[in-house]
């Protein structure tokens, strides 16, 4: 069977999305990992599903390079708003997408049409370390030792739908990265896995990020991460509560507000667009 497809991102965090709204996409793990193949397949951290929703006005369901479900991700629901947006999907500039991780509200940023921007209130940070989950003896998971194969640092843990462990570092290296990263990504202290984020503080508003995503290894963007990493920041009192974050495909607006939601902006892409048989 033949599908549509467009391939957009936001600031170099990628993904494959799927107009499912007449339809249900076929074996979405095992194509996942086909289509996200980055030298037999399209190439992509994953997938996107774009669905109809009982409850809201549409529903989001995601599956990374590996073939494993993902709650959600910050950069991708950007792209769903700007692909239901310009598609002609829907007019609204407010726009109510159901995830695993609940309910997110895009508010988009229109000029002569085209999406500009997407402000994403990402939810409020869970921090309690059961929920996490994260398996401490403490109800919270704040600069917490960790030790894993000659590094050790402090982590502060927090989900934003999915988890994330948070490292704040002098320098951020492809060490740190790709080696430490993995490994920690499968430690048995994370049940559900998790997402690594090493972050080194330029000011209290600026900080710099990478991150080794979950199902996909590193990523150029992740924004739950960035989100988690506005949190750790202002828990550990290294940075303010509304930060600029770099990372490697570009930057993203953070802000932890006083309701303790999370708010992110950023651009959202097109790539190119195509078909495929599947």
């Amino acid at each position: 069977m033949e599908w549509e497809f467009s391939k957009m991102h936001g600031i170099g965090n990628d993904y494959i999305f799927f107009n499912c709204l007449e339809g249900d996409f076929p074996k979405p793990k095992l194509n996942a990992i086909k289509l996200s193949d980055r030298n037999f397949g399209i190439g992509a951290d994953g997938i996107v599903l774009i669905k109809s929703s009982p409850n809201y006005d549409f529903v989001m369901s995601m599956y990374n390079a590996d073939g494993s479900q993902a709650e959600m991700c910050g950069n991708a629901i950007r792209c769903v708003g700007k692909y239901l947006y310009e598609k002609g999907i829907t007019k609204k500039e407010e726009i109510k997408i159901d995830t695993l991780a609940g309910l997110m509200v895009l508010d988009l940023s229109v000029s002569d049409g085209l999406v500009k921007s997407v402000r994403v209130n990402m939810g409020k940070a869970e921090l309690v370390s059961t929920k996490i989950p994260v398996a401490v003896d403490t109800e919270q998971c704040i600069s917490h030792p960790f030790e894993i194969d000659g590094f050790s640092g402090n982590m502060t843990c927090v989900s934003m739908g999915n988890p994330h462990a948070v490292f704040f570092v002098n320098e951020i290296t492809d060490e740190h990265v790709l080696s430490i990263g993995p490994k920690i990504e499968v430690h048995p202290m994370f049940p559900n896995r998790v997402n690594i984020e090493f972050v080194k503080v330029i000011s209290r508003n600026e900080l710099e990020m990478r991150v080794w995503e979950r199902g996909s290894g590193e990523t150029l963007a992740c924004g739950t991460g960035a989100a988690a990493v506005c949190v750790a920041a202002s828990l550990n009192n290294l940075a303010d509560k509304k930060v600029k974050i770099n990372l490697l495909g570009g930057a993203l607006e953070l802000e932890w507000a006083e309701d303790g939601s999370v708010y992110k902006t950023g651009p959202a892409e097109f790539s190119y667009e195509g078909k495929v048989n599947i």
